[in-house]
């Protein structure tokens, strides 16, 4: 079984150049996979934003979806972990879309022994996040953004988005929030021979005693991705 990992695409319902761009890219490296790919793993942050509302569906994200229905009916596994910026996830995706939905992480015993989660949970020295990811998820908030006009939730959504990944972090407080995936991942290890996470941004595997961790990284700077071939998993960057 061929597996690939990929996470933080950030991909937007609005989008200027830079961000038509990069979904450009994710599409060609979704295509590059469609004859070689399994089991494809999201894992987290593949839209800037979701939300799922009875009757509507973001018309902004329609290529992507359409590229991930293509491959869904190819007979490709895809399985959706949710990340810290799209959680809001109800039934289109399963349903219309064919994807596999997980909200915390994701795990394998065959053929490979693997636990992959988006990261947000572990990350240390990150308590603002942390209070932040309770309130957002929260169902009174979900109930206020679900009876809003859909364009008034998406405008409401994208300032928050934009406020949270624009927060300036130093080079310590970067390194002390991958200090805490590495350390959930040793933790892991007395279960699992390989722990992916994402969150970060930052494309890395390590090797400790036969046992793995990485991080698929991201596609705002790195274009990376995870792919693991008879139970060997590779950092791999995709050449746009």
């Amino acid at each position: 079984m061929n597996i690939y990992i990929a996470s933080d695409f950030h991909l937007k319902f609005h989008e200027n150049s830079e961000d038509k761009k990069r979904r450009e890219t994710v599409i060609r490296f979704l295509d590059s996979i469609k004859y070689d790919c399994d089991l494809l793993i999201l894992n987290g942050d593949i839209f800037d934003l979701w939300f799922d509302w009875n009757t509507v569906i973001i018309k902004g994200y329609f290529q992507i979806l359409r590229k991930f229905a293509e491959l869904a009916d190819s007979g490709i596994r895809i399985v959706l972990i949710s990340g810290n910026h799209d959680f809001w996830f109800q039934d289109f995706l399963s349903e219309y879309i064919g994807m596999e939905i997980y909200e915390d992480n994701f795990t394998l015993d065959f053929p490979v022994s693997l636990f992959c989660s988006h990261g947000d949970l572990f990350t240390s020295n990150d308590f603002r996040y942390k209070f932040f990811r309770k309130l957002i998820r929260n169902k009174l908030v979900k109930f206020i953004f679900k009876t809003l006009h859909p364009d008034i939730s998406l405008n409401l959504g994208r300032i928050l988005s934009r406020s949270s990944r624009s927060r300036t972090i130093s080079p310590a407080l970067k390194e002390k929030k991958e200090k805490g995936l590495i350390h959930k991942a040793e933790e892991l290890f007395s279960d699992y021979d390989i722990v992916v996470m994402s969150h970060s941004h930052n494309p890395l595997r390590i090797e400790r005693n036969g046992k793995v961790y990485a991080n698929s990284g991201d596609w705002i700077c790195n274009n990376s991705y995870l792919k693991i071939i008879d139970k060997k998993i590779e950092l791999c960057f995709f050449d746009s």
